[in-house]
């Protein structure tokens, strides 16, 4: 399979906003590809440094061999471990942090991570694959009432129950362990095909749940804040409504604490050429905060 090729989302914005220069340390929260991580060691000096986070170990090693760089820091940690897994490495404080809560096109595009509903992989959907749930064992053991949900909460899925229904129903023949299957469920309950596949939502309602995506943003947030010190910058790219809404929030109640100064009244978005270049960054919202 060709390996797609990564390309960092508002990379041009999220400079402009989180500054890298100097002799600064930067946390890259979710390395992912490595391409905002290039930038800034890009744009920092010889004795700067980039860490450079992820809890998918895949990820960590792609970097490790294609970013050759002494100033880059690897550290596999969730957010929730940010504090800990930093500290750890010896830094008290930080210049700026970066959080890009997308999925890369390297993990959409893998089909052994199974987050595509075109595969025919097993249902995985782990970020971190030593973590023991898995969308499978969701899908085939959790009760009607808890799937519905996951759809209704984390995917907005206007149809949750109908598909909870369905998913019940289908297993009861057999256990739905691949992607195709699922995805092949939830078109059977739209009936129709429109420009986004019926089952986007399904999965990424799924994808939360594993992941416990919702969870670890918030502790995220609270443990990036407390991480930077005074004029250090905080950015974060979100991708869909409930992440934003809960960065959104974060962001207005620490300005009126007088912890931070909003760098943006409104998130900023791709300009026209990076959709053309780049249509999956159609949905990223990019908002930024100093520390005071």
């Amino acid at each position: 399979m060709k390996t797609p090729v990564h390309i960092p989302v508002l990379l041009s914005a999220v400079m402009e906003l989180l500054r890298p220069s100097g002799k600064g340390v930067y946390l890259d929260a979710t390395i992912g590809g490595g391409g905002h991580t290039r930038e800034i060691l890009r744009r920092i000096d010889g004795d700067g440094v980039v860490i450079g986070m992820d809890r998918d170990s895949d990820a960590l090693a792609r970097v490790e061999k294609e970013l050759k760089d002494e100033r880059l820091v690897l550290l596999k940690a969730s957010f929730s471990e940010m504090t800990g897994g930093v500290r750890g490495l010896g830094y008290e404080v930080l210049d700026g942090i970066l959080m890009d809560l997308g999925i890369s096109m390297m993990q959409l595009r893998d089909d052994q991570r199974g987050f595509s509903f075109s595969s025919g992989a097993y249902l995985d959907m782990r970020m971190d694959r030593s973590s023991p749930v898995t969308a499978e064992r969701i899908v085939n053991d959790y009760n009607p009432m808890d799937i519905e949900r996951i759809l209704r909460d984390y995917g907005e899925e206007r149809f949750a129950r109908k598909i909870a229904r369905a998913i019940v129903e289908e297993r009861k023949k057999a256990r739905i362990r691949r992607c195709d299957q699922l995805a092949g469920i939830v078109e059977r309950v739209y009936r129709r095909r429109g420009r986004i596949h019926p089952a986007t939502k399904t999965f990424q309602a799924l994808r939360i749940a594993v992941n416990e995506e919702l969870k670890e943003l918030e502790t995220g947030l609270e443990n990036a804040v407390a991480l930077l010190r005074e004029g250090a910058r905080l950015c974060v790219i979100t991708y869909h409504s409930l992440e934003d809404r809960i960065v959104k929030r974060y962001f207005i109640s620490l300005a009126k604490e007088g912890r931070v100064r909003k760098l943006n009244k409104k998130p900023l978005r791709p300009s026209a050429d990076e959709l053309r270049e780049n249509p999956s960054s159609r949905s990223a919202k990019l908002r930024g905060v100093e520390r005071l």
